[in-house]
């Protein structure tokens, strides 16, 4: 089974380089369809038809993915404040329980190094 190592950044890095990834997938579709209109009169039929209905609703899709992406990172943004909520938690129990342990009952003060012979 493999393991993932997730540091207390990761969330957050993720969410910040598919938020720059999100604002060039609008731009993306419309260059599509931009770069497709040359060989437009060489399209027959349903293909014709697909790429005129494509063409038709490019914003409409730019802007689809673009809110979808932005539900996504929404859901990326919450786990990374759980996880960081989650990290400061551990934290202050670890803290609490720390100051709450006997260390000095778990010495081994009666033994010395020497063996007996």
């Amino acid at each position: 089974m493999p393991r993932y190592a997730m540091g207390d950044t990761t969330l957050s890095t993720l969410t910040r380089q598919t938020s720059t990834n999100s604002d060039d997938l609008g731009s993306l579709v419309r260059q599509l369809a931009a770069a497709a209109e040359p060989i437009q009169q060489d399209f027959q039929g349903a293909g014709r038809m697909a790429f005129d209905e494509f063409k038709a609703h490019t914003d409409e899709i730019a802007n689809g993915l673009n809110a979808a992406l932005r539900s996504v990172l929404a859901g990326v943004g919450g786990q990374d404040s759980a996880f960081a909520q989650g990290v400061a938690e551990q934290h202050d129990q670890t803290h609490a329980l720390m100051a709450s342990a006997n260390f000095d009952a778990a010495r081994f003060s009666g033994i010395s190094g020497r063996t007996a012979v």
